[in-house]
């Protein structure tokens, strides 16, 4: 997870909340002491957070509670929306309304500039827009390899002139391509500092294509000297947003964020792994959510649409609702939910899982399963995936030798099997999803 640390942190600092008798003045400084260790230990600026915590303790002592919350429940909803206050509010939604729709990247050298270019062109692609790339580095050897690899990895067209040595006019010669495309991303040169040079031909390239959007991409590792690098950008090329990259496995990410938020940079997305579909639009409500473990069901909503069509999802409804459900349908779902990503990004979407602390190696034992599973399913006869209940002892002998596994792992899948038919089942009983709903409340944390 992303600032897995800090969002640690801040969970055991609001279950304090939870679980304290009263609220007196002073659980409110021990709160206030918690959060600034949380995010100085993110690398967020020190100034930042003590301005930060200073907002929470004024509002936590000047506001009375709202009907129909407790003073608890009232604390805790401070501190979340001040957080997402802290990291830049609303957020910001890039709608391509004319086409073509130019978004130029900039940025330092290494910065990941060329690799966020291709995760763009999946993003937008995955919403139904024609995209291609537009290889404008004139200065580093492999920059043009690197991008057409990359553009061949998504399946989009590379823009790419190897004859000509001025981006302006490397950018001429596509003037009429990029007329067929809705998305034009244009991966432009870095440097090692931002320097004249850079600057020049950012601006002349600007000026003459005049990009809808200027991004710059920054490394989220660089921590609270992103804010140095952001406000250097945008006095000197006027960019309207930051793709902050390498945001998984930094505790630095803190710091960025942060940074990029008192600029006048927005984020407008971030790179929250190494893979092509690793990238994300920044929405600090959603983002602060799963910080807090309360989930984020809009994100887990957008990576369901990709993972399983409408049809699909809407014909397995249909089976959950006549109590008709087997083991196809069972690697169906098994299926999309490996397209979703790895069960540890998931989960952290659900609301309230990501405040029951499951283990990751649980987690990661468990997406173990599901590809055993899966050859499992593909060892089995077709009367067998339709009726799993006459899978015996001696067919689970057949179907484990067949697919390579124990005999534990079979009855391990015939388990699972009948716990998601059961589910199938008490759905069909309770024929009002509100019912159902009611059933799960009260069991999960923060429902």
């Amino acid at each position: 997870m992303v600032l897995e640390k800090l969002g640690n942190s801040l969970k055991n600092t609001l279950n304090k909340i939870a679980n304290a008798v009263l609220v007196d003045e002073k659980l409110i400084n021990e709160l206030v002491k918690d959060i600034q260790r949380a995010l100085l230990q993110a690398d967020v600026n020190v100034q930042l957070v003590f301005e930060f915590t200073k907002k929470i303790k004024e509002r936590i002592l000047k506001e009375d509670t709202p009907a129909g919350l407790t003073k608890k429940e009232h604390l805790i909803n401070i501190v979340y929306e001040e957080l997402v206050v802290f990291l830049g509010g609303e957020g910001y939604k890039i709608e391509v309304k004319e086409k073509p729709f130019k978004i130029m990247l900039v940025g330092l050298f290494g910065s990941g500039k060329t690799t966020t270019a291709g995760k763009l062109a999946k993003f937008f692609m995955k919403r139904g827009l024609k995209v291609c790339m537009m290889g404008l580095d004139i200065h580093r050897p492999a920059a043009i390899t690197q991008l057409e690899q990359i553009a061949k990895q998504v399946n989009v067209p590379a823009l790419v002139n190897n004859d000509l040595k001025d981006v302006v006019k490397i950018y001429d010669s596509f003037k009429e391509d990029i007329k067929k495309y809705d998305v034009v991303i244009m991966d432009t040169a870095g440097r090692d500092a931002l320097s004249k040079d850079l600057i020049e031909e950012i601006e002349s390239l600007g000026k003459h294509s005049k990009p809808q959007e200027r991004l710059l991409v920054i490394s989220a590792d660089i921590g609270q000297a992103a804010q140095k690098q952001a406000q250097q950008f945008h006095d000197s090329c006027q960019i309207t947003g930051v793709i902050a990259t390498k945001m998984d496995g930094t505790a630095k990410a803190g710091g960025a964020l942060s940074a990029c938020a008192v600029t006048h940079s927005p984020i407008k997305f971030i790179g929250v792994g190494e893979k092509i579909d690793d990238l994300e639009e920044f929405k600090p409500k959603n983002f602060v959510g799963r910080l807090l473990g309360m989930g984020d069901l809009e994100a887990l909503l957008e990576k369901a649409k990709e993972a399983i069509s409408v049809e699909d999802a809407e014909d397995l409804g249909k089976k959950f609702l006549k109590g008709k459900f087997n083991l196809l349908d069972l690697y169906e779902q098994m299926s999309a939910m490996k397209k979703m990503g790895p069960l540890t990004k998931v989960v952290e979407m659900i609301p309230g899982f990501g405040q029951l602390k499951l283990p990751k190696e649980m987690l990661q034992t468990q997406e173990g399963k599901l590809e055993k599973w899966k050859i499992a399913m593909q060892s089995m006869t077709k009367e067998e995936l339709e009726e799993p209940e006459q899978i015996d002892a001696a067919r689970i002998d057949r179907i484990s030798k067949g697919a390579g596994l124990s005999t534990k792992d079979i009855r391990e899948l015939i388990k699972q099997y009948r716990q998601s038919k059961k589910m199938v089942k008490m759905m069909k009983g309770s024929g009002d999803v509100n019912k159902l709903m009611k059933k799960f409340k009260g069991k999960m944390p923060g429902m």
